[in-house]
């Protein structure tokens, strides 16, 4: 943003501040380019308070937006660029934006969405002209960039997540009153880089989705204590080794997917890594088989560091290398400014190494809503500041935490939180299908794969050619990560006299003897 750019402007104004696979900008240039978009949202209405959603991807573009949104007041959606015009015209109406920016390699989706969106609203190209759709660089023609806008504002992110009943959910971490002052953004930024051990004025490598909170924060932080971003679209093994040493990247976010991935690169490639510039990689969002977190530390050393969090409660806690392989599995102990117990099923405080339902507080009077969704904020709050994702676990008696399993409905397949029910919903409305139950069941690339057990109308053959119409059939209507990667045909599915799906009895075959339920 304007006002935390601005001494790295005047610092080091013709180094490169955030460098893509199409082009770079130098700390001059981003300011500048971000003075100059807060000037077009305020000549657009936009301001403190107000919505847009960003259908983009990583790229300069995308991070001088966010720049410009964070510092003008304006809370932004990072939309996860896999969705389909239908998901995406949703969260539009869901988050009231009162403008889409995207991409020409999105263009199209973007404008269909637009179009099925209730509310009309303007569409702007990032990068280019796009046929349908504003392009920025015209906007921004007549807009002064010498000087910083007044008035500047702390703008936030909002983060959609897959609902348990259905659609995507935003997740809003806010504190009481208006927008605070820009100026008030420095401590914060301070504060989560040590927290973290960010290297300020380092070199920060996004090579994972800026839609996930986890990916946005290690890298927006960073841009704003001075550090270079440099970033891939896609994340590609080789590519990442490649660039890690090329810009001598001093920190990275990875998942285990990704570490999967690194290993199974020849051995040759993988000799030819130097890695000498990294000092810190986190790694989350997932749990991580200890197997290749071990194989991981080999090769790259005691850099490797592991965090739990997620969207709604950020950075919990952390662990080291050195921590980690006297405790495997452990996710370590609380670093942020959080309060972490271990409650059972009455409520209650659970013993040291008591297996109970994991509830935080946050200590920084940051207040947990799911936008537009009160009974899923009520029923994430267990008491008042107390809330919980449904995850499953227990405290060691030195207060490192130990994830074991998950309450709530929900699959983790490549670090990315999937909800079976939205892919039921649409699995229903086939003509073919009486009953359905999506769960998740191991992978040894992505920890979890989607998998679709279902029960079919009289007189309906299940075969390949089913299971292809009815992967298509979820395809159209949803992101592909979340079609099915199988589908199961049986006569009926375990349901309680009450109408309950007995989840539990068809992912236990799946998972039986292999020590883990997550």
């Amino acid at each position: 943003m304007a006002f935390m750019l601005a001494p790295w402007a005047q610092h080091k104004p013709f180094e490169t501040a955030l460098l893509d696979e199409t082009g770079q900008l130098d700390w001059d240039s981003l300011n500048r380019r971000t003075n100059r978009i807060i000037r077009v949202l305020r000549a657009a209405g936009i301001g403190p308070g107000d919505c847009v959603a960003i259908y983009a991807g990583n790229s300069r573009h995308t991070l001088v937006l966010m720049a410009a949104a964070h510092h003008a007041g304006v809370r932004y959606i990072p939309v996860n660029w896999h969705f389909t015009a239908d998901e995406l015209a949703y969260v539009l109406d869901d988050c009231g934006a009162r403008a889409l920016f995207t991409e020409a390699r999105f263009a199209e989706v973007a404008k269909l969405a637009l179009a099925q969106a209730t509310t009309a609203r303007p569409g702007i190209c990032l990068d280019a002209a796009a046929d349908g759709l504003q392009a920025l660089d015209a906007l921004l023609a007549d807009q002064p960039d010498d000087s910083e806008p007044d008035d500047q504002r702390v703008g936030a992110p909002m983060f959609y997540t897959s609902g348990t009943t259905g659609r995507p959910k935003g997740v809003l971490r806010k504190t009481q009153g208006p927008p605070a002052p820009a100026e008030t953004l420095g401590a914060f930024v301070t504060g989560l880089m040590k927290m973290v051990s960010l290297p300020e004025q380092g070199v920060t490598l996004l090579c994972g989705p800026i839609y996930h909170s986890a990916q946005w924060s290690f890298c927006f932080s960073s841009l704003l204590a001075g550090s270079r971003v440099v970033m891939t679209h896609k994340f590609d093994a080789q590519t990442t080794l490649q660039w890690i040493d090329a810009h001598q990247v001093t920190n990275v976010h990875l998942v285990p997917t990704q570490f999967l991935r690194l290993l199974r690169l020849d051995a040759a490639v993988r000799q030819g890594f130097s890695g000498r510039s990294l000092r810190i990689v986190w790694h989350g969002a997932a749990p991580c088989p200890p197997e290749t977190k071990r194989a991981m530390i080999d090769w790259w050393g005691p850099c490797i560091h592991e965090y739990y969090g997620s969207t709604e409660g950020g950075v919990v806690t952390g662990i080291s290398s050195a921590e980690w392989l006297q405790r495997p599995r452990s996710v370590g102990r609380v670093i942020g400014k959080v309060e972490l117990r271990i409650l059972r099923d009455d409520g209650s405080t659970a013993d040291t190494d008591e297996e109970g339902t994991i509830c935080m507080r946050n200590l920084t009077a940051v207040e947990l809503t799911y936008h537009n969704d009160a009974a899923k904020t009520q029923a994430a709050h267990l008491a008042p500041g107390w809330f919980t994702t449904g995850d499953v676990g227990h405290l060691d008696a030195e207060g490192y935490l130990h994830l074991t399993d998950r309450k709530i409905d929900m699959i983790i397949s490549g670090g990315v939180n999937i909800y079976p029910a939205e892919i039921e919903g649409v699995l229903s409305s086939h003509p073919a299908v009486r009953d359905v139950a999506v769960i998740g069941v191991p992978n040894e690339e992505f920890g979890e794969e989607v998998k679709a057990i279902v029960e079919l109308v009289d007189g309906v053959v299940g075969n390949a050619d089913l299971g292809d119409a009815l992967r298509l059939h979820c395809r159209e209507r949803l992101a592909g990560y979340k079609v099915p990667r199988s589908i199961e045909y049986r006569n009926g599915l375990p349901r309680t006299e009450t109408g309950k799906l007995q989840k539990r009895l068809l992912r236990d075959a799946y998972w039986h003897g292999l020590g883990r339920r997550i």
